[in-house]
């Protein structure tokens, strides 16, 4: 899992602080559990990260379709109205997203947030598991 948790939690805090708009950060494992978050309330962050479960494995599928990839997913930005969803590869079997409104700019917040995948992904990983159990 996450190594140093207390400095994982200002590095998030310092992607908040460095791009205007965001209103949440989520890590989460490949299957949807919540790894780590800033801003928001924990339950609204467990629902984003189990609804990113289904995103990255859609797009997933998306990018086994084209010849030239890997059919891996290494981010996907989705507009709204009122704002902006972030969601970007961050390690083994992690992921990083993020939510924010319509103050936020697209290219600063993707550049930021591969920025800090850069810093930190080694230690975003998340073992696979079965059954609710470590594998």
């Amino acid at each position: 899992m996450i190594q140093q948790r207390a400095n994982f939690d200002w590095m998030l805090k310092d992607l908040a602080d460095g791009v205007p708009g965001i209103q949440q950060i989520v890590v989460l494992s490949a299957d949807g559990l919540r790894i780590a978050r800033h801003g928001g309330d924990p339950d609204a962050a467990d629902r984003v990260a189990a609804a990113c479960a289904g995103l990255q494995s859609l797009a997933g599928a998306v990018a086994g379709e084209i010849p030239q990839s890997d059919g891996h997913m290494r981010m996907v930005i989705i507009e709204i109205n009122g704002g902006y969803f972030y969601l970007m590869a961050a390690g083994s079997n992690a992921y990083l997203a993020v939510l924010a409104n319509e103050i936020a700019e697209p290219g600063l917040m993707s550049n930021r947030m591969r920025d800090l995948v850069d810093r930190i992904g080694a230690h975003l990983t998340s073992p696979p598991r079965r059954n609710g159990q470590t594998v």
